[in-house]
């Protein structure tokens, strides 16, 4: 069977990442495109470009949506494609709220429809590789797990600067580190609540009312002390690294959440584990497709994304150190 996709938005993600994917990716197909602006949608090469994206949700060829539009739009367009009858992959963050998260995700069950965030980090090897570690027990207690994704925004008339568009970078660059932690420090594979208390944030907040840099620091299930940084304000940096009792593991070679089509590593206690080139939006169209279409391949749990969105909720509203 083959999906047929249809994209509301062609911005650089769409454009450069998830386009290529759906061409390349098995049992996928670029059936439509609609966004603001139509020469840029026909450069994502699908088989027609929709003038609005409400005539993209009217075509029934489409079979499921993908949506990268900015933050703020994530809500209605998640809720009006999957009442066209649409499934939907929506990038991250899914929601601006943890209540927005909880409402799309009942809409998708009441409208028999399949719900996905398109956090496709979690798709790589890599990272699948971090998750079996951190719950086969190897590490013994876990004590730690330290996260970074920070760089020095060169954007231009971009959402992620617009604090009424859902901008700034706990969203944007955190909201990774936030799947991280769900993802490492949850004991079991599936709909696992991890305790988060001593929650401290220290926010700095741009001229445009973002956070151009939020750190965040807690303690998870009682005993594992967590901190992430997220900025668009300090040198590229990118981090993964989780310690326990009996051993450890941290990011290596290739970005920490952004390796894409590069070789990469991750170093075990002392030893490197290597990782062939591969393109993770690739394989999330596959195995998105394919749970489409009823099969039982892995995708982003509904659990995960409400709980990363109520986590990202808590730490923006820890305001007591904002600076």
């Amino acid at each position: 069977m083959t999906v047929r996709w249809g994209f509301l938005g062609a911005g650089f993600v769409a454009s450069r990442a998830m386009a290529p994917a759906v061409h390349a990716a098995n049992g996928a197909i670029l059936c439509g495109v609609a966004s603001r602006d139509e020469a840029r949608s026909r450069l994502l090469e699908p088989e027609r470009v929709h003038l609005s994206y409400e005539a993209l949700l009217a075509d029934d060829t489409i079979d499921a949506v993908y949506i990268s539009l900015t933050n703020v739009q994530h809500y209605e367009w998640v809720l009006r494609s999957l009442r066209a009858g649409k499934d939907v992959l929506c990038e991250k963050p899914l929601a601006m709220t943890a209540h927005e998260a909880r409402e799309m995700f009942a809409v998708a069950k009441e409208c028999g429809r399949t719900l996905v965030e398109a956090v496709w980090v979690r798709w790589h090897p890599r990272f699948a590789r971090m998750v079996e570690i951190s719950r086969s027990g190897e590490l013994g207690e876990l004590l730690t797990i330290d996260t970074r994704f920070t760089s020095r925004s060169e954007m231009v008339d971009n959402y992620r600067l617009d604090s009424t568009l859902g901008g700034g970078a706990l969203l944007d660059v955190g909201c990774y580190q936030a799947h991280t932690w769900l993802a490492l420090a949850a004991p079991v594979s599936t709909n696992v609540n991890i305790a988060v208390i001593n929650l401290e944030v220290r926010r700095d907040i741009g001229p445009t009312n973002i956070d151009l840099t939020t750190e965040a620091k807690a303690l998870l299930n009682g005993t594992m002390r967590a901190s992430m940084l997220s900025s668009f304000a300090m040198d590229s940096s990118q981090l993964i690294a989780v310690g326990g009792t009996a051993m450890s593991f941290r990011t290596g070679s290739g970005e920490a959440f952004t390796s894409w089509r590069e070789e990469c590593s991750l170093i075990v206690s002392d030893k490197e584990e290597v990782f062939a080139s591969v393109d993770a939006f690739v394989l999330m169209t596959e195995n998105v497709s394919a749970r489409f279409e009823g099969g039982s391949n892995w995708v982003v749990p509904p659990h995960d994304s409400i709980e990363v969105a109520q986590l990202l909720d808590d730490i923006a509203a820890t305001s007591d150190l904002d600076a």
